[in-house]
């Protein structure tokens, strides 16, 4: 059986639902197209990238094979592990490709080339600076390289059954149980990575070892053991904390670790403290677009309510942290409200980090912009454009789950399933636009008595269902989802109809920068204006008080549905020399204009313009 997971639950005994394989759903639409975009170009150019940037030139310099310094940043390790995960992931999502494998199989020679005799592996720590191996934890990403080394190693190990990259991280992990723990030494990652790694492996190989450890560093957190900053979450412990807070991508890797913990342990305080992280966060601290993290200064959230548009940070790995959290909660849980979040950072402040043509980045993402921040094809530090690309090549794992009563579709979008459950294969095929239309078809391929999960999105109005086009007499959602229980026959027919109505969105009135603004969303998709395709000028300074809007289908920017309206704009000219004016005179100013609006994940993608996605309310 192929186990090409992105996490597997299979055996986790507080995991309400089961992960299936990557390999199991093969998605066309509008997935699809990103997959093959993946593969063709995001995965070759970011190859080509990595050996640009002298991130292999580091593991030959360890091995000996090369001399000079070392190059670039003291964690540059993941960015090659991430890629080899994106990889890995692509194996399962799109197929096996000869070329690709065999590039892989090289960088992973080279990283074993560089591994130590003792087990441990960090390009940065050989040498002259062997001697300052785990001397200073808060820093210097030791562990949090280990961890992305784990998680590739297992992704490709699922993808191809080999064991060359999990063979080194087994040896690394090893060598860390060997250091660390409650009689060895203290301590803990400044950037959280390792726990949720080492849970996987303890799934992938069984080993309680790999638990413990996990467990052991997370309990370590909060006991000023890496200075007691909230910057990097030590500031209580975990099980104490209340509000999310500091850096925002180490805070969500770090509930990640402990969401993983729990569906292992089934830790009763570790699940409390996550619920109330959670709320904290969606009802306080999180964008419209699922984005997190307000500030620049230190990549943190804010205070509650801190929500600035133009100066959000709202980077693109902390979206991805965002959406890897809720999976496990999902897991955990069961319930719609997390795979609704999944679904509104998915589809707008986590694919908003990479261009529609897979070759340049948002580091960080802001909701308005003068027309200046673009997309770029690298950084110095590059953790987010190998880190969307090995999110995007695991998109087919979050698409369903199963538990011992069927299977539960979370995500919706075209695609074909074939489902393993029990000792049976429960085989589907998902037609559909979405989302861009909420119409959505599944024909069963396999008969049997089994049932199927539905979620009805929380921004849907109303809903309805058709089998073999008699409608569903039953209306009952729990907890976001409408169970079908059935004897199918091959052949048989789900409909699933979802309104996609045009919605304008306020925001609380304590995020003081959206006071007197509206936002436009439809369906999952949130909606932004750019001044390009708006020749009226700029859109910051466009208002909107009467919402007769109309959705069309358009084939710009790969193929979208637009939003289209009518609104007001003053002459700039009054302004030019006044500071200020009297309302009479500028309500005289205002002339009628019609706008177009898209989604925010595709702002950027054509010539520079001002842009917002939250609306002045006339």
């Amino acid at each position: 059986m192929n186990r090409s997971f992105v996490i597997d639950t299979t055996k986790s005994p507080y995991a309400r639902l089961k992960t299936i394989p990557i390999s199991s759903v093969k998605v066309s639409g509008f997935w699809g197209k990103r997959i093959i975009t993946l593969h063709d170009v995001t995965l070759p150019e970011q190859y080509r990238l990595l050996e640009e940037t002298q991130r292999f030139y580091n593991f030959r310099r360890a091995a000996g094979k090369v001399e000079g310094d070392y190059y670039g940043f003291f964690f540059n390790d993941t960015d090659v592990y991430k890629w080899q995960e994106a990889v890995s992931f692509s194996f399962a999502s799109y197929g096996r490709d000869e070329n690709l494998e065999k590039i892989l199989d090289q960088t992973i020679e080279e990283v074993a080339e560089a591994q130590d005799e003792d087990g441990y592996l960090d390009a940065y720590f050989t040498f002259e600076r062997k001697r300052y191996r785990w001397t200073n934890l808060k820093d210097m990403h030791e562990l949090y390289c280990a961890g992305h080394l784990i998680q590739a190693g297992i992704a490709h190990h699922r993808s191809t059954g080999k064991d060359t990259l999990l063979d080194i991280a087994k040896r690394f992990a090893d060598h860390i149980d060997h250091v660390f723990g409650s009689d060895k030494k203290e301590g803990t990652c400044g950037h959280p990575e390792i726990e949720m790694a080492l849970v996987e492996l303890y799934r992938e190989t069984g080993d309680k070892r790999y638990l413990n450890l996990a467990k052991f560093f997370i309990d370590e957190r909060g006991r000023g053991l890496i200075g007691g900053e909230t910057y990097h979450i030590d500031h209580k412990p975990f099980r104490e904390l209340t509000e999310i807070i500091g850096h925002a991508v180490r805070a969500l890797y770090l509930n990640c670790g402990a969401t993983d913990l729990y569906l292992d342990t089934g830790e009763k305080e570790l699940m409390e403290a996550l619920e109330r992280l959670w709320k904290n966060f969606v009802e306080r601290k999180m964008y419209i677009t699922g984005g997190a993290g307000a500030r620049h200064e230190g990549e943190a959230f804010g205070e509650e309510y801190e929500l600035p548009n133009i100066t959000a940070y709202a980077e693109t790995c902390a979206a991805i942290g965002s959406f890897m959290w809720n999976f496990r909660m999902l897991l955990a849980k069961g319930e719609r409200r997390f795979a609704d979040i999944m679904e509104q950072t998915l589809y707008n402040g986590l694919l908003s980090g990479i261009s529609l043509n897979g070759k340049e980045y948002f580091y960080v993402n802001p909701l308005e912009d003068n027309g200046e921040h673009r997309r770029k094809p690298w950084f110095a530090c590059a953790c987010c454009p190998p880190n969307i690309a090995r999110l995007i090549a695991s998109i087919p794992g979050y698409f369903y789950t199963t538990s011992e009563e069927g299977i539960w579709v979370h995500l919706y979008g075209e695609n074909e399933a074939k489902i393993p459950w029990g000792d049976k294969e429960i085989r589907l095929i998902e037609r559909t636009n979405y989302p861009w239309g909420g119409n959505i078809e599944f024909e069963i391929k396999a008969e049997g008595e089994y049932k199927i999960f539905l979620r009805i999105p929380s921004w849907a109005k109303g809903y309805t269902i058709k089998i073999n086009g008699n409608h569903l007499n039953t209306k009952e959602i729990k907890n976001g989802y409408i169970e079908i229980e059935n004897q199918w026959n091959e052949g048989d027919k789900i409909n699933l109809r979802l309104p996609m109505e045009i919605e304008i969105i306020e925001s609380h009135p304590k995020v003081k920068d959206n006071i007197g603004k509206v936002t436009i969303k439809r369906g999952p998709i949130i909606y932004c204006m750019e001044q390009v395709g708006n020749s009226w000028g700029d859109p910051r300074y466009m208002e909107i008080s009467e919402y007769n809007l109309k959705a069309e289908l358009s084939e710009i920017l790969g193929g979208i549905v637009t939003i289209k309206g009518k609104g007001k704009i003053v002459n700039r000219r009054i302004w030019e020399n006044n500071l200020y004016l009297p309302k009479e005179e500028v309500e005289r100013n205002k002339k009628e204009v019609e706008f177009i609006a898209i989604p925010y994940y595709a702002w950027a993608n054509r010539e520079k313009g001002p842009m917002t996605v939250w609306i002045r309310k006339g």
